[in-house]
């Protein structure tokens, strides 16, 4: 049986792709819940279909458990379950930028404590409907010494969903790629409220992503040792805005909806390294206290 923490997008997508009967909910507690978490699904290719997760009955325990909250809510969800958790149940993290896993696996040192970095794509455009709105590769790795012996166990029941699932020994490095991505597409489309494509064309994002883009070489030299030019990491950034040129980020749909964003874990995280390395982020830092303005209104 697979857990799942966190019923938003991604982990909607898990319940719906993971085999009938292999997968629920886990309800935090003193969280009200039904008895199922009900929603209609649209796969990537094929017809709509309703879809009926169950929540985790009192004393049953999950072989693997998944965490798709949002990032700041990480720490205080993980808390609230873990010590009904066996102590050899790997603990898989789905969140997006840097920074609450690290927490989690500091907090946790001797629990089997993995992160998964992933290019699924899902969104709810209306209550009630979750929709696989782009297939892509989902690499899961180690984040604790006792994690190690737990990755293999954690792809090959992930794999049941018929996705693509990769092992990951590096995976501190794959979630910095993807943090790199995120730190230049997803501020830019909050602040213009616009989809992905359009930021190439704004003013903001001409005048600011080449000081951004050396932001980001140095930080990750620095932090990971990954070697990129600011040039290439420039052209990986536009090359998934062209790609994805329609698409609603995550940081815009949280503005337009009035919730909480994962800016403190995307440039916000990379502004703290700044000053913890004496790296100057002007950029990041402004991109943050931006996208933190829109947030408080």
């Amino acid at each position: 049986m697979i857990g799942i923490l966190g019923a938003g997008s991604l982990g909607r997508l898990w319940g719906a792709m993971l085999p009938n009967g292999c997968v629920a909910f886990v309800a935090r507690p003193g969280e009200t819940t039904d008895s199922s978490v009900d929603y209609r699904f649209r796969p990537f290719e094929g017809p709509e279909s309703s879809i009926q997760i169950p929540f985790l009955r009192t004393g049953d325990t999950p072989d693997l458990m998944l965490v798709t909250t949002k990032a700041g809510d990480t720490l205080s969800a993980v808390a609230g379950v873990i010590d009904q958790l066996p102590f050899d149940t790997p603990i898989l993290l789905f969140q997006n930028g840097l920074g609450s896993q690290q927490s989690v696996a500091e907090r946790w040192p001797e629990r089997p404590i993995l992160a998964a970095s992933t290019t699924e794509g899902a969104n709810r455009p209306e209550p009630g409907l979750l929709v696989h709105a782009g297939t892509g590769d989902t690499w899961v790795g180690p984040l604790t010494e006792q994690a190690r012996f737990s990755v293999d166990r954690a792809v090959a029941m992930l794999e049941d969903s018929g996705l693509a699932i990769h092992r990951e020994p590096a995976i501190l490095q794959r979630l910095w790629q993807k943090l790199i991505i995120n730190a230049g597409i997803n501020p830019y489309t909050a602040i213009l409220n616009c989809p992905n494509g359009d930021i190439l064309s704004a003013g903001l994002y001409q005048d600011t992503i080449e000081e951004l883009c050396r932001e980001l070489s140095e930080l990750m030299s620095a932090a990971v040792q990954i070697t990129e030019t600011p040039d290439s990491l420039r052209q990986r950034i536009e090359q998934v805005a062209q790609n994805t040129a329609g698409n609603t980020s995550s940081m815009r749909a949280d503005v337009l909806r009035k919730r909480q964003t994962e800016i403190d874990f995307i440039n916000g995280y990379l502004a703290k390294l700044g000053k913890e390395l004496g790296i100057d982020t002007p950029v990041n830092q402004m991109l943050t206290e931006r996208v933190q303005q829109l947030s408080s209104h």
